[in-house]
């Protein structure tokens, strides 16, 4: 049985300079393990999914963050870096992946031993997506130098939280 891989979010809108919701150059630093990870698991037969946030104009999540990755803009296309990855795009528009999507039954379709969740933001996309992915009972990775958010609390929470209340395993991709 093979793992499906879910980028998080490795969008133009999180990850360039200058764009409403920059997590940061920090977070920038997850790109090569990121590419790594896709293609140790490409090679091992698993298959990727690329999640994007893609809001309407007017969509109601603007009135907690600034206007981002709104639908047809390039903020919601996949990071240069990572477009000419072999995967699909599944387009959401709240901080799970499973949130009015077909997530659950591609995931149903494919089968897979585990889910493993990179990307950003870690307290928000990433781990709202492990705890629907646990909640439906599989199980979950997370490699921690995979993961990064704009707020290092926050992203040091999340972890925690992750590995502690929701049963995610928590691997790095530096450790054997």
């Amino acid at each position: 049985m093979s793992n499906v891989v879910l980028v998080v979010d490795m969008l133009v809108g999180f990850m360039e300079p200058g764009k409403n919701l920059y997590c940061g150059d920090e977070a920038r630093q997850i790109i090569p393990n990121i590419q790594r990870l896709i293609e140790s698991e490409q090679a091992a037969g698993s298959s990727i999914i690329f999640i994007a946030d893609t809001h309407d104009p007017d969509d109601l999540e603007f009135e907690m963050f600034p206007v981002h990755c709104v639908r047809g803009t390039e903020e919601c296309e996949i990071i240069p870096e990572l477009a000419d990855y072999d995967g699909v795009t599944l387009q959401k528009r709240r901080y799970s992946a499973f949130y009015e999507t077909d997530l659950a039954e591609r995931l149903d379709t494919l089968k897979p031993e585990k889910i493993i969740l990179c990307g950003v933001c870690t307290d928000i996309c990433v781990m709202h997506t492990t705890s629907d992915a646990r909640n439906r009972d599989y199980a979950v990775e997370v490699p921690t130098d995979c993961v990064a958010s704009f707020d290092a609390n926050a992203h040091r929470y999340a972890l925690d939280h992750m590995e502690k209340i929701l049963g995610a395993k928590l691997t790095s991709l530096a450790t054997p």
